[in-house]
């Protein structure tokens, strides 16, 4: 397979992950519900753009407030990005601010889970020769 076709799969893969975290925090969390397939599919490829490309800045200009709360800010950016995604997404509703901490806690842990799980980084295949 290509490199081109590698980080293609990886994309794919990683947007379903945020698809499925997303159907989990929707049957978990009543303040939280996607109204049909296609606004969790539009929320997931949302939340990915949004992760890769707001939330590092976010990090990095909240990075003092972060080190004072010993990392526990980042659950706060976390959630303000579900609640800006569910504000670009008109079918993903998240209720409260509250509701979005603790389906960001979620997400987080899925996604994690998930992508260590499923990082081919982590296989290795080592051959030895004989000597003779």
């Amino acid at each position: 397979m290509t490199h081109f076709g590698r980080r293609l799969v990886m994309l794919l893969t990683k947007l379903a992950i945020n698809a499925l975290a997303l159907v989990v925090v929707d049957a978990m969390f009543q303040g939280i519900w996607l109204d049909s397939t296609r606004a969790t599919i539009a929320a997931a490829v949302v939340l990915a753009l949004v992760n890769t490309y707001l939330r590092p800045l976010l990090l990095i200009l909240t990075l003092p407030l972060t080190v004072l709360t010993l990392g526990l800010f980042t659950i706060v950016i976390n959630a303000g990005l579900l609640l800006l995604v569910s504000w670009l997404i008109p079918q993903f509703h998240v209720a409260t601010f509250w509701t979005a901490v603790g389906a960001a806690l979620v997400i987080s842990v899925i996604s994690f889970l998930l992508n260590w799980f499923l990082q081919p980084n982590g296989v290795q295949i080592r051959t030895r020769r004989s000597r003779r």
